[in-house]
């Protein structure tokens, strides 16, 4: 029997949407407020989600103690109040969207857990707007 557990987190952050081979107009025009030159921040709501079988032993799918410990080190400390077009190489030349950093979380987050775990990944920018990812 599988069962998914869930820790949230969350992280403040400042980002562009922009093309660097776009025009203002065009960048504007795709990007709308995103696009503001002088960038704009989220308070970014996240929820890492592991599903998995409980073990015998420890009646843990995983321990929560240590997802806490993970979700601290690769995303908290990584990229908690950073400018992420500046500040974080993988945007160097990727837009920061809401989807984008939601692959790069799964991707630091993924390496810790036995492929018999699958992950899912929440990242609410807004309230109302929210991206999932499970690889």
């Amino acid at each position: 029997m599988n069962l998914t557990i869930s820790r949230k987190s969350h992280f403040n952050a400042a980002h562009k949407l922009y093309r660097p081979d776009w025009s203002d107009e065009e960048n504007e025009k795709v990007f709308g407020k995103c696009a503001n030159k002088n960038f704009h921040g989220h308070n970014y709501d996240l929820t890492v989600s592991l599903t998995g079988k409980v073990n015998p032993e420890t009646g843990y799918v995983y321990d929560l103690g240590k997802l806490k410990d993970i979700i601290k080190k690769e995303v908290e400390d990584y990229l908690d109040h950073k400018n992420l077009n500046l500040d974080i190489p993988e945007f160097k030349n990727l837009n920061p969207t809401a989807e984008n950093i939601t692959i790069l979380i799964y991707d630091r987050l993924i390496k810790y857990f036995k492929s018999d775990y699958k992950l899912k990944i929440t990242l609410f920018e807004t309230p109302r707007n929210f991206v999932e990812y499970s690889g």
